[in-house]
């Protein structure tokens, strides 16, 4: 019998797996614990690691795994960029979810640049106290403003749809064109430069690599016009924290929107609310007024939770079934 080990797990995600494992019959255990160098001993004997977006599978980790037996690391996400794919042992697949619900994450982000212009949670909180003044809460119209998105995969065209329906200008950055897309969704591609110099409002859906690390930081900021909405709900490491706390308290930049945070590992997906564990700049954003902060929740709808879990277990099933699996990681 195959058995898999599951690191960062919560119980939606021991609910739905079961559910799913009966169809398998994989022998599954769960742990609350994130994979690392000092928690991958827990593996041993297993076949399967399964792991979510924290977990830290670095040079180390994969060695360990390789020499306890385990053959393949189930990524149950899209990205990858906290396994260090170059550094992996021969004889140890990595593969993962490539899409769940691109959906999920575009329309979170709409929803992030709803709550940040029109004050939605600013108003939340006055009309729970009878207050229904509307001093501070002046909006405006997202209809023919600029919409930057780097980032023009199937979570960033999905965005650009949402906002062409809103009747915003796109534009849009990214190392591979999809020139076809831009035509039939009515956007354009230009440079970083002049993104960051038209947009009024800039989103994220880019993978993190070497090359985009801190993509956003002062430099970048003093590009932008004064006022502009940055969202992301891609990766943390996409935006230098320090530097957008910074150019937060000047006045340079008019709202964030985060589902992701620089050094978030340690903090989202958990309850902390009891811990006196603080990141200086995540409270330092929390605490801001025009900052709209949620806890790395873009992806979770049903239907997305549902394609991370049928997804794993086929990926799982064709390599022990066939020896290879689709959504390998090269």
């Amino acid at each position: 019998m195959i058995k898999i080990a599951f690191f960062d797990t919560k119980e939606y995600d021991r609910e739905m797996f079961d559910e799913y494992n009966k169809k398998y019959n994989y022998e599954i255990t769960y742990y609350k614990t994130k994979l690392n160098e000092e928690t991958a001993p827990l593996a041993s004997g297993y076949d399967v690691v399964c792991i979510f977006v924290n977990d830290n599978a670095n040079e180390a980790v994969l060695k360990k795994l390789k020499k306890m037996g385990v053959k393949l690391l189930a990524l149950r996400c899209a990205g990858f960029n906290n396994v260090e794919i170059a550094k992996c042992p021969k004889g140890l697949t990595v593969a993962r979810v490539p899409a769940y619900s691109p959906y999920a994450v575009a329309e979170h982000t709409a929803g992030l640049l709803l709550a940040l212009n029109r004050k939605v949670y600013k108003s939340y909180q006055r009309t729970k106290k009878y207050n229904f003044s509307l001093d501070g809460l002046l909006g405006f119209d997202i209809n023919g403003k600029t919409v930057g998105v780097i980032g023009t995969g199937k979570i960033g065209k999905i965005f650009i749809k949402i906002m062409r329906g809103f009747g915003a200008n796109v534009i849009a950055y990214d190392v591979y064109k999809d020139i076809d897309a831009a035509k039939e969704l009515g956007y354009k591609y230009v440079d970083l430069n002049k993104l960051y110099k038209e947009s009024d409002i800039i989103s994220l859906h880019c993978p993190l690599t070497d090359e985009n690390h801190n993509l956003i930081n002062e430099e970048s900021i003093s590009k932008m016009k004064k006022g502009v909405i940055i969202l992301n709900t891609s990766r943390g490491k996409l935006i230098n924290s320090k530097d957008l706390v910074k150019c937060l308290e000047e006045g340079r930049i008019g709202g964030v929107g985060l589902d992701v945070f620089e050094d978030e590992e340690e903090y989202f997906l958990n309850d902390m609310s009891n811990s006196y564990i603080r990141d200086v700049e995540l409270s330092l954003l929390l605490s801001m007024p025009n900052v709209v902060i949620t806890a790395h929740q873009a992806f979770f709808t049903k239907e997305a939770l549902e394609k991370i879990v049928s997804t794993t277990y086929e990926n799982i099933d064709n390599f022990f079934t066939n020896g290879k699996c689709e959504n390998e990681v090269k």
